[in-house]
């Protein structure tokens, strides 16, 4: 097979794999209550899961962000957090200013 053609047929599989899933979820979504203890425990996964990749993104980063150092990274990790919980949650500012920081602090 050409690599062109594997990318295609594994794009593909991907795509059918995340089309079952999320059919499988709408059809059984009806039938769980945003209230019950199977939903808060998937809540509960899913941040978990979400903070544990960040975490490890600080902690052990990959591509770009290794250039920086890990005190670096806390600092603004503290900062972005501090103007999320100001901002009244707004997920935006502390996203863009955690980029701004990370470029300024690098090029210094």
């Amino acid at each position: 097979m050409v690599s062109s053609q594997i990318i295609i047929l594994a794009i593909a599989a991907t795509s059918v794999a995340t089309f079952i899933s999320r059919f499988m979820g709408a059809l059984t979504s009806e039938k769980v209550s945003v209230k019950s203890k199977v939903f808060q425990w998937f809540n509960c996964v899913a941040y978990s899961t979400l903070a544990a990749l960040l975490g490890r993104m600080i902690i052990f980063p990959a591509g770009v962000l290794a250039d920086s150092t890990l005190s670096l990274r806390v600092f603004v990790l503290v900062i972005c957090i501090l103007v999320f919980i100001v901002s009244k949650k707004n997920l935006v500012i502390p996203t863009i200013l955690s980029a701004v920081l990370l470029s300024f602090f690098n090029s210094i």
